[in-house]
């Protein structure tokens, strides 16, 4: 499912235009990424919880040249499933 689908989905289930379901989505997705860019976590009950997860710095190898290269320590989004996401799986 793309965002123009899941857009249809959201306008069909709630009794909204296409317009109003995407400002309502991309309000969500804004808000989501705001939380996390702040280093909160966003907790949804029943579906899940995103959250930030920090990568410490390793050192990996160039898979075509064999040498050693370092990796920079980076922040990277986490999903963690909540229970009735997983049951519904």
């Amino acid at each position: 499912m793309n965002k123009t689908e899941l857009v249809e989905k959201i306008a069909a289930g709630a009794g909204l235009s296409k317009v109003d379901a995407k400002k309502a989505l991309d309000a969500t997705l804004a808000a989501i990424k705001g939380a996390l860019a702040e280093g909160d976590k966003v907790a949804l009950v029943g579906f899940g919880t995103f959250a930030v997860n920090e990568r410490p710095a390793r050192e990996g190898i160039n898979p075509s040249t064999k040498q050693k290269i370092n990796i920079a320590a980076k922040k990277v989004a986490k999903f963690k499933a909540g229970a009735e996401l997983n049951a519904a799986l």
